[in-house]
């Protein structure tokens, strides 16, 4: 068991306004985390600090053993897989899927004159037939749906083959049919004993995949409750949360919340 992700007394101030207060948080390497909390909780905020893309205002972070702002970043990045629709936003639209996966191995989001030898091709095609996207290999991002793009996202940020895996609202805007096959591959490969540390951002309890492990609870910055999902996802920590009475019940490992 390795420690993937170590936060001390981390806080983030901007303009004056408290982001994250004092934040205590770890991570190994063979858990999976879902992050919860309502608007402007700082849960984007964190998931760029361990994505090394934002620095603490004070507190100590540390991603992969490295020291956030006393390490380089280009070297610590390529370690970190990040799917985000920020990051969608930068794919040209009219790049081809293939691309779009392969050009993650130059941390670019655009193929230009950079070269690619058949192993990066081989994995991939690999990785897009492993999230039933082979067959849009030749597509145009700009054509996809929003769930296939959000597949093909994810497949770029493990293409790398990351020590850790960050997803921002990865279900967040998808109709009924492909919020549930994104979640059933999530489920599926967050199952599998040789992936990464998955941390994913989400509103939802009910986007939250099987095979997760772990729940961290933000609101206003602080932390409400953080361990093991049936001890830090319950009824009491997501009223606490949410400042609503919530009913939170569960059945075949999947999640549902309603207001009490």
């Amino acid at each position: 068991m390795v420690n993937v992700l170590q936060f001390n007394d981390v806080s983030v101030v901007r303009d004056g306004i408290t982001i994250l207060d004092s934040v205590n948080w770890s991570v190994d390497d063979d858990q999976r985390w879902v992050i919860l909390g309502p608007n402007g909780a700082g849960k984007t905020t964190l998931l760029q600090i361990a994505a090394a893309l934002v620095h603490p205002s004070s507190g100590r972070a540390e991603v992969l053993e490295e020291p956030i702002g006393r390490t380089d970043l280009f070297e610590l990045r390529p370690r970190i897989g990040f799917a985000s629709t920020a990051m969608a936003r930068k794919v040209p639209a009219n790049e081809k899927v293939l691309d779009v996966v392969m050009t993650a191995a130059y941390s670019v989001t655009g193929r230009w004159t950079e070269e690619y030898e058949t192993i990066d091709e081989r994995r991939a095609q690999r990785v897009l037939s492993e999230w039933k996207l082979d067959t849009l290999a030749g597509r145009k991002f700009g054509t996809l749906s929003d769930g296939e793009q959000k597949r093909v996202q994810i497949a770029r940020s493990i293409m790398t083959d990351p020590e850790v895996l960050l997803l921002d609202e990865p279900a967040a805007s998808l109709d009924l049919g492909a919020r549930e096959e994104l979640l059933q591959l999530l489920g599926g490969y967050a199952s599998e004993p040789q992936s990464p540390a998955i941390i994913m951002v989400t509103h939802h309890v009910e986007e939250i995949p099987l095979g997760f492990t772990h729940a961290l609870l933000l609101s206003g910055g602080r932390v409400v409750s953080a361990g093991p999902l049936a001890d830090a996802l319950t009824a009491e920590s997501l009223t606490e949360a949410f400042g609503l009475p919530i009913e939170l019940r569960e059945t075949d490992g999947r999640f549902g919340a309603r207001a009490a």
